[in-house]
């Protein structure tokens, strides 16, 4: 167990700021713009870190935290790095009005909340939270809505989720991870991808509805902007073929209709042969 203290981040923890010989701590401190504390078995923030006032970057993943430090010091702070912890609850961050990035994956968090006072999100990585049996995650709705202004990149992977509804707000991603879930429901999918016009990346594998027959084709249809589909990259000529069958296809079920409203022939069955030889 370590306790992190000014003392310890003064003995060689900031990476390639080094503290001068003669140099007074407070003004090393002060210095001081991305800190390495990755890895070091930190349980607890023995102070908290207001004398980093010029902060922009925080690593403290893969240690023992239970919680999220004070930081309503570090307004500067653009990149929070908090993954592989033991943290169960999204707080202490309403004071980083700059945050832009934040990775806090892997923890023990049930419900995304604290980020309503962020407007200035563009990533945010929560994958993979040790959630209680039976339980998935959860999203509060104000967190969402200052997310819907920001947010660019979204890592969901791993946390039985069986939904997108909740997060239909979200209509300026450009890359989404949801993998390892249980979505299975192509018509909300569809909703999903129509709203996000920017997406260029997205990765469902894992999820059943990933089992849907020509699954992969009507993912790649539903979004003329994605160019990776479950780490694929999507060819030019792919879209062009299957661009090109669906419009075939909506030119079919199109003659038919209007064979039926006419009263044709097609609308006694001969319409399929004739749109096959069409």
């Amino acid at each position: 167990m370590v306790r992190l203290t000014m003392d310890l981040i003064s003995r060689g923890t900031s990476g390639y700021t080094k503290k001068k010989r003669d140099e007074d701590i407070q003004h090393y401190l002060k210095r001081l713009t991305h800190l390495y504390l990755e890895g070091k078995f930190i349980d607890e923030i023995g102070d908290d870190l207001s004398s980093c006032r010029n902060l922009t970057v925080l690593y403290l993943y893969d240690n023992k935290l239970s919680h999220i430090p004070n930081l309503n010091q570090n307004f500067n702070l653009t990149h929070l790095y908090l993954q592989n912890n033991f943290i169960s609850k999204m707080e202490s961050l309403s004071g980083l009005p700059k945050l832009s990035k934040l990775y806090i994956g892997n923890n023990n968090i049930t419900v995304i909340e604290g980020l309503d006072k962020l407007t200035c999100i563009q990533e945010l990585h929560v994958e993979n939270q040790k959630l209680p049996l039976g339980e998935k995650l959860l999203f509060d709705p104000r967190s969402l809505s200052a997310l819907s202004r920001s947010l660019q990149v979204l890592n969901v992977t791993g946390n039985r989720l069986d939904s997108l509804q909740d997060l239909f707000s979200l209509t300026e991603l450009m890359q989404f991870s949801v993998a390892d879930n249980q979505l299975s429901d192509i018509k909300e999918l569809a909703h999903f991808l129509t709203s996000n016009r920017h997406l260029w990346r997205l990765d469902l594998s894992g999820n059943p509805v990933c089992n849907k027959s020509k699954y992969r084709d009507r993912v790649i249809i539903m979004s003329p902007s994605l160019e990776v589909l479950d780490g694929k990259e999507i060819t030019d000529t792919a879209r062009q073929f299957l661009t090109s069958w669906q419009a075939n296809k909506e030119a079919v079920k199109k003659r038919k209709e209007s064979a039926v409203h006419s009263g044709g022939p097609e609308s006694n069955g001969n319409w399929v042969l004739r749109a096959v030889l069409s």
